[in-house]
């Protein structure tokens, strides 16, 4: 019989809201043994059951809901139909037909708390970060391989939360052998390679898809400046959608030769028109402002700066100052394009920031200051959906502003 985990009373409000997630604030006590990842049930203060859950007695996430079902067990079988259900959303999207790289499985957002899939091709690349996750290690992949027919499973489950969960890195073939050449994507008509080993998280960036694209857009006959580049996913539809020039800025010269081994994959683009800058990017934009440089298009895609709320300040000084240099070199009428992925920084505060920002760079404040306008509002492609009850699962927002 599997433990009981008993709340606080007046600690299940937010389960009756399906909120996945009990802190360990919230547990009374638990009944009987469980080790890390098992499945434990839990009951209201009152003893009335509310689902089942996952146990992690390292992470201040005490428990994961897996089912708020009572009389639904977490077996093999109910892996197996979350990945077909979460595979089937995917297919029934149209935006997502003819991609070859798409999000299988959104973690919380698609019923299985710190499970990340996503498909390259006939590979599909996991990651497991909760203690739960990485006890079904084996459903999961099997559930995988069954619902996509794909040739080759990997994982890359060495994240740095997976050590709040009491876990060690793991890393390695699941299913299938290594494939003997280079694992590429075409991401709207543009090839990409995918190092699943090497590369961050499993490999590439899928979330920011669609807004590529919205670069391509934009870029006809524009200077794009594309600051944490990383491989160039933003540099290369920008070239796709007819930039005359597209300045690559970031840190890592490992990321930037990536990138330009992209630019190499894709010979239908005028290499002439790139330009690749290993450097700060802080220190860079307070360069390129040194020296009277100015682009029509500025995008700021900088990594996670507050990785929950207690970083949030730091890093709301962090994304102003990128934000005052990046509308400082827009040309008039040009546009930034500025995201955040801090799941620390909401939409309202990153908006906040970004309009501080445009206050103190054009002086928009004042009589004889130049105007900012959000013209668009950014956030995750369609395979990254955001459950109702798990607004935490909104990490990526961006805005699309255009100064006068």
């Amino acid at each position: 019989m599997s433990a009981q985990l008993i709340l606080q009373s007046g600690k299940d409000k937010s389960l009756l809201r399906r909120h996945p997630w009990l802190f360990a604030g919230s547990v009374a006590e638990l009944n009987g043994r469980a080790r890390p990842g098992d499945t434990v049930e839990v009951l209201a203060h009152n003893g009335k059951p509310l689902g089942r859950a996952a146990w992690s007695p390292s992470s201040q996430i005490r428990a994961r809901m897996w089912t708020f079902d009572v009389e639904e067990t977490v077996d093999h079988a109910f892996f197996k139909r979350r990945v077909a259900a979460a595979v089937a959303r995917r297919a029934a999207l149209p935006e997502l037909a003819g991609q070859q790289g798409v999000r299988l499985i959104h973690a919380e957002s698609d019923g299985l708390p710190g499970v990340i899939a996503d498909q390259y091709g006939n590979t599909v690349v996991i990651q497991l970060t909760s203690a739960g996750a990485d006890k079904w290690r084996a459903a999961i992949a099997d559930s995988l391989q069954k619902a996509t027919g794909c040739a080759r499973i990997y994982e890359r489950s060495d994240s740095e939360v997976r050590g709040l969960e009491g876990l060690e890195p793991v890393v390695g073939w699941l299913y299938g052998d290594a494939p003997t050449d280079e694992l590429t994507i075409i991401e709207n008509g543009v090839t990409m390679a995918v190092d699943i080993v090497g590369g961050h998280k499993t490999g590439f960036y899928l979330d920011q898809r669609d807004n590529r694209r919205r670069l391509a857009e934009l870029s006809a006959g524009k200077r794009v400046l594309n600051c944490f580049c990383y491989t160039a996913g933003f540099s290369l539809q920008a070239l796709a959608g007819g930039a005359r020039e597209v300045v690559s800025v970031d840190s890592s010269g490992p990321a930037l030769a990536t990138g330009q081994r992209n630019l190499a994959l894709n010979p239908q683009f005028d290499a002439n028109r790139a330009v690749w800058r290993e450097a700060d990017v802080f220190t860079e934009l307070r360069d390129l402002r040194k020296a009277g440089e100015q682009f029509d298009i500025v995008v700021l895609d900088p990594p996670k700066f507050a990785p929950s709320a207690a970083h949030a300040e730091r890093a709301s000084r962090a994304y102003k100052d990128i934000n005052i240099n990046g509308f400082k070199l827009l040309a008039p009428g040009g546009f930034l394009m500025t995201y955040s992925c801090s799941g620390g920084i909401g939409l309202d505060l990153f908006q906040q920031i970004v309009a501080s920002a445009a206050r103190d760079a054009l002086g928009s404040n004042g009589p004889s200051g130049r105007s900012a306008r959000i013209v668009q509002r950014l956030q995750g492609a369609a395979d990254h959906p955001v459950d109702l009850a798990f607004p935490e699962g909104e990490y990526l927002k961006g805005l699309l502003v255009q100064v006068d």
